[in-house]
């Protein structure tokens, strides 16, 4: 009786052939796989053109400008000031539009009144002085013109009175002392009369010196009068043109300081372009440069005016102001857009403006040869919105890959392109 079967089993040796054909078929599986794996790493990568955006070098001209958004804003927003301490009386309220020289609020200051009628009060007194003094100086001319003609009677009389005597002095019948006393009368009379004479003229300069002190002290009052009048008239405030009110910083009957700002008026009959550029692209403009307007569907030419000069939340603020007249039917705050040509070059080489100019920082670019695609360096020029201008490295009528270069490997430098 046989209790276990392994007892019965015996070792075969195995058959030579058998073995060899495995060895071979393995032998030549390695062999494919590694032929395969040979061509597929020594292949080159090939990337539909499809997937491409492929373009000309071609010679053209480059316009170097930029693109901004913008609206329409008053070209002058006056703001109107209190002349003077007191209370404001509003005429007129924010929104409303006004004429030029309308009266939109007035101050009442019963210190500037009082003033004005302590001045005219003033000047009231030195005109009644300066006519006063004409009547004094006519006076004193008239005295001063009796005087010397009493003089000039005194002196003829004493003449008279030597001739009668000159006779009876030459024969010695009136005493010496008498004819002596007689000449020296008619000596003082011309002296009186000479001094008075002189008087009329001195009396006529002091009268006229008086007058005119007088009357430059009238002047100086007056001036002063009319200040105060106009400061009195520049309590009502008018407004400096056509426009409307934008805002008002004060409440009715409300008391302000010297000053202080009332009112804010808008003239909409002289728009202007507000544009906003980022800080990097406001480096290149300077004023007075052209500017296309696009407003709605119509295009109007404008010129830069102003840059300001801060920055605010990354942006920088322009001015434009239209060539020529003002187009019709513009509003307040209407947005439109601007085209700013900073740069015009007639006549170089050109590729439309891509991914490329970002995705290799402008110093190189794939240049198709044949069925392949190389890296080659370049160098960009102007860079305009739809075209950039090529410097260096290309030259008119090879072919650039512009757009769709992520699909190449990283850190290749030569990719075949499948059509």
């Amino acid at each position: 009786m046989i209790h276990e079967p392994a007892a019965t089993d015996r070792r075969l040796a195995p058959h030579p052939r058998r073995r060899a054909a495995w060895v071979g078929t393995l032998a030549v599986l390695l062999l494919t796989g590694a032929g395969a794996w040979w061509v597929w790493a020594g292949a080159e990568p090939a990337i539909p053109a499809d997937r491409l955006r492929i373009a000309e070098v071609v010679r053209g001209d480059i316009v170097r400008d930029l693109q901004a958004q913008g609206r329409l804003v008053a070209a002058g927003s006056p703001t109107l000031y209190a002349p003077a301490a007191g209370t404001v009386v509003l005429a007129a309220q924010a929104g409303d539009t006004v004429r030029a020289g309308q009266v939109l609020a007035r101050l009442e200051s019963p210190e500037l009144l009082a003033e004005h009628d302590r001045e005219a009060a003033t000047l009231g007194q030195l005109e009644a002085d300066l006519g006063r003094q004409g009547i004094v100086a006519r006076q004193q001319q008239l005295a001063a013109e009796r005087e010397a003609d009493e003089a000039q009677l005194a002196l003829r009389a004493a003449e008279r009175d030597r001739q009668r005597s000159a006779e009876a002095c030459a024969a010695g019948v009136v005493a010496q002392v008498d004819c002596l006393r007689l000449a020296d009368a008619v000596d003082a009379g011309r002296v009186r009369s000479a001094h008075a004479t002189r008087r009329v003229a001195l009396v006529a300069a002091e009268s006229d010196f008086e007058r005119r002190s007088l009357q430059q002290r009238v002047a100086r009052q007056r001036a002063l009068r009319d200040e105060l009048a106009r400061r009195l008239d520049m309590l009502a405030l008018r407004s400096p043109v056509d426009a409307r009110i934008g805002s008002i910083t004060v409440a009715d009957r409300a008391a302000v300081v010297a000053n202080a700002p009332l009112m804010t008026v808008v003239d909409l009959s002289r728009l202007e372009v507000e544009l906003q550029v980022p800080e990097a692209a406001a480096a290149d403009l300077v004023p007075d440069l052209p500017v296309a307007l696009r407003i709605g569907t119509d295009d109007v030419a404008g010129r830069l005016v102003a840059i300001a000069p801060e920055v605010r939340a990354g942006q920088v603020q322009l001015r434009v102001r239209f060539d020529g007249a003002q187009p019709p039917g513009l509003r307040q705050n209407q947005r439109l857009s601007g085209r700013i040509v900073v740069e015009q070059r007639p006549g170089v080489l050109t590729l439309p403006r891509g991914p490329f100019v970002d995705a290799q920082g402008g110093h190189a670019a794939w240049v198709l040869a044949g069925e392949h695609a190389e890296l080659r360096r370049i160098r960009l020029g102007a860079l305009g919105v739809a075209a950039v201008e090529v410097a260096e490295g290309l030259q008119a009528g090879e072919r650039v890959v512009i757009a769709g270069t992520e699909h190449f490997a990283r850190g290749a430098t030569r990719v075949r392109i499948r059509p």
